[in-house]
């Protein structure tokens, strides 16, 4: 693994400045550059990522080639992604007259902008700001690889393999495994880089879940904006804010006019669930309780900030707003979810969250 840098390499975190130079390279701050020196960890990622003979393997970030050559020895070819022209040279000059020059392609550009080839492995020493959209980069890429291992700061490595009810956990974590196995592979302390950077480094393992889950990715996306802003919040509080409950009534209309189904406000079977939830007598705003009053069905965040009710009397728009978050607040403690906190979900929980919201109408844009 070459170099920390934009299209292969870490930007923050560095230590040392372009003064530090590399067999008469200068490296440069705005790449973030530090080469992997160590051969017992170049050695250690080539076998956790048990590349075939059959292989052609995506290298983002070749730096000097240290992995490069490394891996044309096992791999039948090697696309190597290097934003700095330099290093590109650099690399020429290193198997030319090696009899390895046919299995290496180098592409020169950034490797986030430019369209990646067909590749069967991918090994990177990611860039620090390119973390998380070069995650998922790899992850949308067609046809599926089979098994990729990045080099990244060690919290950002965490989070990705990060449980429910870890420190740690977030929307990244949820989203990064929805879409993949991920495993820690092996912590590389920041000696192991000439010049070492401020921070330790890990070593994470992807390998792309196939076939996919089968759903709106970007919907799927945006509820999890929702429930992570506050992740130890429960979701009964945070969707009966009411910027939150005017989005989701906003998109429900969006929704409906374009496909059609179920709505949030409208629908009569609805109506009937929702009323059975609430044990509530007719619908709307003049609804009436059976028993009880809306402690039975709101959680222990009641006393947390929220926000007050923006109700105008006879405000046609009140009435809409009051009447979705006594369905919203029904749906999540019919289905067992108003307690319930993002911090702790597991992604089957999600999977079922999103389904409940889904057929009743309510839906989610990133």
């Amino acid at each position: 693994m070459g170099k920390k840098q934009s299209g292969g390499g870490h930007s923050r975190g560095r230590s040392g400045g372009d003064g530090v130079a590399h067999r008469g390279i200068e490296f440069q701050k705005t790449y973030g550059q530090h080469i992997l020196k160590n051969p017992l960890i170049v050695n250690a990622i080539i076998d956790k990522a048990a590349i075939r003979g059959s292989d052609t393997v995506l290298e983002v970030g070749p730096g000097t080639g240290n992995l490069t050559v490394k891996l044309l020895s096992v791999a039948k070819h090697v696309v190597a992604v290097e934003v700095d022209s330099r290093m590109v040279v650099e690399i020429h000059k290193r198997v030319q007259g090696s009899g390895l020059e046919s299995k290496l392609t180098i592409q020169h550009a950034d490797v986030i902008k430019t369209q990646l080839p067909y590749f069967d492995v991918c090994v990177s020493n990611t860039p620090y700001q390119i973390s998380s959209p070069l995650v998922f980069k790899l992850l949308a890429h067609r046809p599926m690889f089979r098994v990729a291992l990045l080099m990244f700061q060690r919290e950002f490595a965490l989070r990705l393999v990060a449980r429910p009810g870890d420190e740690l956990y977030c929307r990244l974590s949820v989203n990064t495994q929805l879409l993949a196995k991920v495993d820690h592979v092996m912590k590389v302390g920041r000696n192991n880089f000439r010049p070492p950077p401020k921070v330790e480094s890990s070593v994470v393992r992807l390998e792309p879940r196939s076939p996919p889950p089968p759903i709106n990715f970007v919907e799927w996306d945006g509820l999890l904006r929702l429930c992570f802003t506050r992740k130890n919040k429960t979701l009964g509080s945070i969707f009966r804010q009411n910027q939150v409950v005017k989005m989701i009534v906003e998109n429900a209309k969006t929704y409906t006019s374009l496909v059609g189904g179920p709505t949030l406000l409208s629908d009569d079977a609805l109506n009937r669930m929702f009323e059975d939830a609430l044990g509530v007598s007719g619908t709307g705003a003049s609804a009436t309780k059976k028993s009880g009053d809306m402690s039975d069905i709101e959680d222990d965040d009641r006393n947390e900030e929220d926000e007050p009710d923006e109700s105008h009397p006879g405000a046609g728009k009140s009435d809409e707003l009051r009447d979705a978050k006594q369905r919203i607040a029904a749906l999540l403690e019919q289905r067992g979810f108003a307690k319930s906190r993002a911090s702790k979900m597991s992604i089957e929980d999600f999977l079922s969250l999103l389904k409940s919201f889904n057929d009743v109408g309510i839906h989610f844009a990133s």
